[in-house]
């Protein structure tokens, strides 16, 4: 049987195509991969303005696209894949977006599969759950076009000395007592040449995780390699992963353990994950059975391909049965906005330069039964008409040191760097 990329490509060179790739093995939770294609049923979002097509018929009217989706999903009672942008938030609290859209994507994207596969990692089992497999001959002759991919130099949008300074000024909001952390980020941009897909099995080799996903349609390709997951439904109980805190690796295996070692007993990193802990807690509470909120893990520390980072689990008894309306009360996830939620976001629309669209919003997919699983949008190289948008963010508190934050954006960046430089050696 053919593996899950080679049926990517294949699905990719005929639709819409959303590959949900975990690299985990040892997980329960984390070693399913899903491939969802040939859509028959889409619903899209550009702010309130909705678009639907199921089969061949096709509609666009006004509506909030939360509850949009919500009666979508009731009507055609299926699986659904897609992702949800992080201006998504203008449809849950008073805000909005009105910062240059390069990328141009869809603020929100799901479809209902007429393909979908299942794959445990663990038992290396493939399961298909809807329509028909390919066979052997058509996937075997299918050729992988343009297997290389190229880069050019990987460019910040907003300079080293500029990023500072909207550093600093968060930092005076802080003493002012607008927040107490903030989450800042900025956009690179390149050109690129090749196959997106070709660049997404590159960046699964360098740094595995367990939330891996590609997804393309239209003329946009995402290829994402986020370590973290926002948020998981299965029966009643939910719960959610925010990383916060993160070290380079060493390049030594001592040199490694020190710095990992640091991570764990860091005040500052501490801080801040706790902080984004207590605001996910409290996202929960909105939908959670009295008393229910709990934190079995606080400051794990997981490795990655180029990084270290401090994880916590947050859970909860569901006392909301919709899952659009547990995903809307807890989103976007607080580890991308910082504490309290709406100030931060207030202020991370007057302090950005970009709107941040797919970044920091969330891919996954919903079942028929109600149970969810969405990652959080980091470590993402968007890819549409021959350029590539790439965000690194990070968390600022009154203690943080500006330069180092910085710094800390960079070393973000080198996971996709490392990619190209690994391609270039191939």
């Amino acid at each position: 049987m053919a593996d899950l990329l080679t049926l990517t490509q294949y699905f990719a060179s005929r639709g819409d195509v959303i590959l949900l790739h975990s690299q985990s093995k040892d997980h329960p939770s984390s070693r399913i991969s899903y491939l969802a294609a040939q859509p028959e049923a889409i619903i899209k979002a550009d702010g309130d303005q909705i678009a639907e097509s199921v089969g061949d018929e096709e509609q666009e009217y006004h509506q909030n696209p939360w509850q949009a989706l919500q009666e979508f999903r009731n009507r055609v009672d299926n699986w659904l894949f897609g992702y949800l942008g992080y201006d998504l938030k203008n449809h849950i609290e008073q805000l909005d977006s009105s910062n240059s859209d390069p990328v141009g994507a869809p603020d929100m994207y799901f479809m209902v599969p007429g393909f979908l596969l299942r794959y445990d990692h663990k038992f290396e089992k493939q399961e298909l759950i809807v329509g028909d497999m390919p066979t052997d001959v058509e996937v075997n002759q299918e050729i992988f076009p343009e297997r290389e991919c190229e880069l050019e130099r990987l460019q910040p949008q907003t300079s080293r000395q500029r990023y500072i300074q909207k550093i600093r000024k968060s930092q005076l909001l802080i003493t002012e007592g607008d927040f107490y952390e903030i989450n800042l980020s900025h956009q690179m941009k390149a050109s690129f040449k090749g196959s997106a897909l070709h660049l997404y099995q590159e960046m699964r080799e360098i740094g595995p995780v367990p939330f891996g996903s590609f997804l393309q349609f239209n003329d946009l390709s995402i290829c994402c390699q986020s370590p973290e997951r926002f948020l998981r439904k299965e029966g009643s109980t939910v719960y959610s992963q925010p990383i916060k805190g993160t070290s380079k690796r060493g390049l030594s295996t001592d040199e490694d353990e020190l710095l990992k070692k640091e991570l764990i007993s860091s005040e500052k990193e501490q801080a801040e994950n706790l902080m984004i802990v207590d605001l996910v807690r409290n996202d929960l509470s909105r939908i959670a059975q009295k008393g229910t909120v709990k934190v079995p893990e606080l400051f794990a520390i997981q490795s990655f391909g180029t990084v270290h980072q401090m994880v916590s689990t947050v859970t909860a008894d569901a006392e909301e049965d919709d899952p659009v309306n547990i995903l809307r009360a807890c989103f976007p996830m607080g580890s991308m906005t910082g504490a309290p939620k709406i100030s931060a976001m207030k202020s991370i629309e007057e302090l950005e330069d970009y709107k941040r669209g797919i970044y920091s919003g969330a891919i996954g997919y919903l079942t028929p039964a109600g149970d969810f699983d969405f990652n959080v949008v980091i470590r993402t190289a968007i890819i549409k008409n021959n350029y590539l948008y790439y965000a690194v963010g990070g968390a600022i508190t009154g203690d943080s040191n500006p330069r180092k934050e910085w710094e800390e954006t960079q070393i973000k960046a080198r996971a996709l760097l490392h990619v190209f430089e690994n391609i270039e050696k191939e």
